[in-house]
């Protein structure tokens, strides 16, 4: 099976801006990477083009070996659907429930939720929001927020779950709950991809499952090293 998402020299401009420059890494079925960097190195913009949220400037991007540049935006469309995304600062619809906001992308694909409701039921439990599935979002506390935003990205069974400084909001304790669910997640077969810049998180994470660290600095890649 090939990679899932490769960058092959890729750089991306804002403007006269080069926010991205030469970069080239790949993202293979069941890995675990984390990206990290200093504030405004261009972590999210990577995380954009990763989610086909945006296409790079230069260079190739490709998605299960096709050049994105040359896909149509329905097959965009579908490709983003085997991508979950968790947001630093997750929205959801405040007049819907938890349960509700978490099937939305269940609706969107156009599934019968009757179809998942153990499914659904399952993954609620499995965050540990059972109690909180009928609240809605102005309840939730920070911590029920990001796991209510980790449902919501796994609940259509994405190949990659991406996450943008997922633990940013949240104490130390919440913190590593969600990196276990994460590791968990990744022990099953699923590709994750997490910016942050908590190096103590990483090193945490780094000894309960296998993961490589990439670094954005002065817009450039970097594996970083062992003793990060």
């Amino acid at each position: 099976m090939g990679d899932l998402i490769a960058f092959e020299d890729a750089s991306f401009r804002y403007g006269t801006r080069e926010i991205l420059a030469n970069v080239t890494f790949a993202l293979a079925p069941g890995s675990f990477h984390f990206l990290t960097g200093p504030s405004g190195s261009g972590k999210t913009t990577l995380l954009k083009l990763c989610y086909l949220a945006l296409r790079p400037s230069a260079g190739r991007m490709l998605v299960r070996g096709r050049d994105a540049a040359e896909m149509a935006s329905d097959d965009i469309a579908r490709l983003r659907q085997r991508i979950g995304v968790v947001h630093q600062d997750c929205t959801f619809l405040d007049h819907l429930t938890v349960r509700e906001n978490i099937a939305l992308p269940l609706r969107v694909m156009g599934r019968r939720l009757e179809q998942h409701r153990g499914d659904l039921d399952d993954l609620i439990g499995w965050v540990g929001l059972r109690d909180r599935a009928e609240a809605y979002p102005p309840e939730l506390s920070g911590g029920e927020r990001q796991r209510a935003a980790l449902a919501r990205a796994v609940i259509g069974d994405p190949d990659l779950i991406i996450a943008d400084e997922p633990t940013g909001n949240v104490d130390w304790d919440m913190a590593e709950r969600l990196m276990r669910l994460l590791v968990e997640l990744n022990r099953l077969g699923k590709s994750i991809l997490l910016a942050t810049h908590d190096l103590s998180l990483i090193r945490a994470t780094k000894s309960q499952a296998s993961v490589r660290v990439l670094r954005l600095k002065d817009a450039r890649m970097q594996l970083a090293g062992a003793d990060l």
